[in-house]
């Protein structure tokens, strides 16, 4: 699990001009704060794996970054709950990435592209994710790669709801979902990148 490193805050939290956002989502929720953190360092690894130019990096990092941001809308009590959510709880949580979506479209001139980013990263490449229920490649790239990393991350962090599970265990999760929940392609990078990652850090 990459750790949480202090310069991605400088990085990203003045430059973005939704500092203030990001702020309350840390005051809210610390764990969500942080895994929005790694999951931006881990799109650093892989838009190297993709060959990105420095504005492509950018773009996509900070998309990263922000892709929880809706979440500062939704109660403590859904953020935190330990037991599986209701249905109505589920329908309310699911509204994080419009929400998002919505707040940055309130910063003027804002990037698009992040703004996509945030509202499309729970669609599914089988055309079964939210909000717009978009499949393949009608989902932007940077919101398929972010859905791939948002998910390892999640999988193998520990949250309020949930335990970690191993990298290796991730790994089966997302082969097993390549083609359905996630482009196929960016799986197949991903753990490319995550596997160098760990032989590196041996």
């Amino acid at each position: 699990m990459l750790m949480f490193k202090k310069p991605i805050v400088h990085r990203f939290g003045d430059l973005l001009g939704v500092g203030s956002w990001m702020g309350l989502l840390k005051q809210k929720t610390p764990e969500t704060y942080e895994h929005c953190s790694r999951v931006a360092l881990l799109a650093e690894k892989m838009a190297m794996a993709l060959q990105f130019s420095k504005s492509e990096t950018d773009r996509l990092m900070r998309g990263c970054f922000v892709h929880d941001l809706g979440k500062v809308m939704i109660t403590r009590e859904i953020l935190y709950q330990r037991n599986p959510l209701t249905a109505e709880q589920w329908v309310i949580m699911k509204l994080h990435p419009e929400l998002g979506a919505e707040l940055l479209e309130l910063q003027p001139k804002f990037d698009p592209a992040i703004i996509k980013l945030v509202r499309h990263h729970h669609e599914r490449w089988d055309g079964n994710g939210y909000p717009d229920k978009l499949r393949g490649e009608e989902i932007p790239l940077y919101a398929r790669i972010c859905a791939v990393l948002d998910a390892y991350d999640s999988m193998t962090s520990n949250r309020p709801y949930s335990q970690a599970i191993t990298p290796d265990q991730a790994r089966e999760e997302l082969l097993k979902h390549s083609g359905t929940q996630f482009d196929g392609h960016i799986v197949d990078v991903f753990l490319r990148v995550q596997q160098e990652f760990r032989n590196f850090n041996k």
